[in-house]
């Protein structure tokens, strides 16, 4: 992510608890400002390995869950080609 994109994240519009679409307005500013690339060069060399496992973990049954085969390719791999 860029730093203009940065300037466009605003973390003071997190708020969690309110109301459906408020926590999910939230949870994507959040998940923004996890993904950027200074934050995560800093975290990952940090966490154990049993904590990146968790992680992958915590998140793949996330996926897995919550998008058809199709979407989980186009989605999240960027591959809109793919054919089982």
């Amino acid at each position: 992510m860029n730093k203009e994109a940065d300037q466009d994240i605003d973390f003071q519009e997190i708020c969690f608890g309110l109301n459906r679409e408020t926590d999910e307005r939230s949870l994507a500013i959040f998940l923004k400002l996890f993904s950027r690339d200074e934050l995560l060069q800093t975290l990952i060399p940090r966490l154990g390995d049993d904590e990146i496992i968790q992680l992958v973990d915590q998140l793949t049954a996330v996926l897995r869950n919550h998008l058809q085969e199709e979407e989980y390719h186009e989605l999240f791999l960027g591959d809109p080609d793919h054919h089982h």
